[in-house]
């Protein structure tokens, strides 16, 4: 493992021309300091976690002291906010401090959140507050122990600066750290501002520095556009089986490498209800829970759309292969959830019941507001002909005991033992998820008493989320009456 001066620094992207992003210092925070460090995300870098402790580190890592890598730039991308296109949005409030090269020959961006003003600020303050920094500093780590891919956090940062917003709110830092900043609206901004050249300097860069087996197909842009429309399909399967919502599934806020990125109004389902909308600030349910999917294709059509000038065919021939290629991502996204919602139920061997089975008991919970995360937990301890532990989550047991007798008889099809099934079950079945209001009992915790220990206590759950962790059972208890009143909007 490395001290912070032997990281090798490759910042690539930071070499393309000025149009792909600005120059910018990060700036310091009023009394900094280090409120969580995540040994995980150190290891991604082949860094010493003891490097954490030397009375620099906070310094080095909000770039106050910068190491000689660092070449910190924030960069520039159009997006479709809410379906209406913006031409150029950018970092507004993060700033990209180099780019990691393990000796793996894995690259990470390190990139801080909250670091002061861009040129793509649009004249807010480039901060972030301690409020958001400590919701997206758990729930990436929630979502890597769940196995979803997502952006991480090396840091969290504390201060004592005021920062300003629907009120006066401590401010923070958090380290980002991700195999790069490239969004689908990244390819929007050159292409809406006619600039292909540009367009394919970006798409080459991609190609060369993530995927490089792509380089040598007939038609290396076309299959990128196929890559990330399957990556994103198995994307939006890993969400909706988990039961999380984003809330601000913008164009700018989608990652070409199928991971997921920049946590805002996020929320995890408790009861399950489709149509469950996260944000406060999505009026019309654009991106209620049970429209992910279709938003993934719109995004991935925006995509593709910017692609276009790439593919080295008449416009009405490139328009054909995008369109192709595009037909397909229902199919896939269907085959894919029904395959892990199979799995989670126990299922190995394909039957033409099954997508009933799962439609009827998905019905079922939500018609009894039964809790997701935890009925289908229950569900992986079950043995036929026991229902105890399952009816407690349903007001009215008929619907789920009439399942349960179809389970029952499907169950009968499988040759696992029921101690097999069990074991592949717990596997898929988290017991443990970043709820709201546990998310809330941190944030609180650490603004009134400056108290971290329950960002600690989360941190070590949640990267073990399918595990039993009995000593903190409270974690998944039902959300209390004050847990309604948690607001969560584009802000956050």
């Amino acid at each position: 493992m490395k001290t912070l001066e032997q990281l090798t620094f490759d910042n690539s992207y930071a070499r393309l021309p000025e149009i792909f992003h600005s120059s910018h210092q990060p700036r310091g925070l009023k009394d900094q300091h280090l409120i969580h460090f995540n040994n995980d995300v150190a290891n991604l870098l082949e860094l010493d976690a003891n490097e954490s402790s030397r009375d620099d580190f906070v310094d080095i890592a909000t770039g106050t002291k910068p190491l000689p890598g660092y070449e910190p730039i924030a960069m520039c991308y159009a997006g479709h906010q809410f379906g209406h296109l913006v031409h150029r949005l950018g970092d507004g409030r993060a700033i990209q401090l180099g780019e990691v090269l393990t000796d793996e020959g894995k690259r990470w961006d390190l990139q801080l959140k909250g670091a002061g003003q861009t040129l793509y600020s649009r004249g807010a303050d480039g901060r972030a507050v301690l409020r958001s920094s400590v919701r997206e500093y758990l729930c990436s780590a929630a979502m890597h122990g769940l196995g979803i891919g997502t952006s991480h956090a090396l840091c969290l940062i504390g201060s004592n600066e005021v920062v300003y917003r629907e009120k006066t709110e401590p401010g923070a830092m958090i380290m980002r750290v991700w195999p790069s900043n490239i969004r689908f609206g990244s390819f929007e901004y050159y292409y809406y501002q006619q600039r292909f050249d540009d367009l394919k300097l970006l798409a080459d860069y991609t190609l060369e520095n993530h995927f490089p087996d792509l380089q040598e197909a007939g038609n290396p842009y076309l299959e990128l556009l196929k890559t990330v429309i399957k990556s994103t399909a198995e994307l939006m399967v890993e969400w909706q089986a988990v039961g999380f919502a984003h809330g601000v599934m913008n164009t700018d806020n989608m990652s070409i490498h199928g991971i997921t990125i920049d946590y805002g109004p996020f929320g995890f389902l408790d009861a399950y209800d489709p149509g469950f909308i996260c944000n406060h600030s999505d009026h019309s349910g654009r991106y209620a829970f049970n429209m992910q999917p279709q938003i993934a294709l719109f995004n991935l059509s925006c995509l593709a759309q910017a692609m276009l000038p790439l593919f080295d065919e008449t416009p009405e021939t490139s328009a054909e292969l995008a369109s192709a290629e595009l037909k397909g991502f229902q199919a896939e996204f269907e085959r894919l959830f029904l395959k892990k919602m199979c799995a989670k139920l126990g299922l190995q061997v394909h039957h033409e019941q099954d997508q009933q089975l799962v439609n009827t008991l998905l019905n079922a919970m939500a018609d009894q507001k039964a809790d997701y995360t935890l009925t289908l937990r229950a569900l992986s301890h079950y043995k036929p002909g026991n229902s105890n532990e399952i009816i407690q989550y349903f007001s009215d047991p008929q619907g789920i005991l009439a399942w349960l007798e179809l389970y029952d008889l499907r169950l009968a099809k499988e040759s696992l033992s029921d101690k097999d099934r069990h074991t592949n079950m717990l596997a898929l079945n988290p017991k443990y998820i970043l709820r709201n209001y546990i998310a809330e009992n941190a944030i609180r915790k650490a603004e009134d008493e400056h108290d971290y220990a329950e960002i600690d206590r989360l941190m070590r759950v949640l990267a073990t989320p399918f595990d039993e962790h009995p000593e903190h059972s409270d974690l998944t208890e039902k959300p209390p009456a004050w847990a309604s009143g948690i607001s969560i909007s584009c802000s956050s």
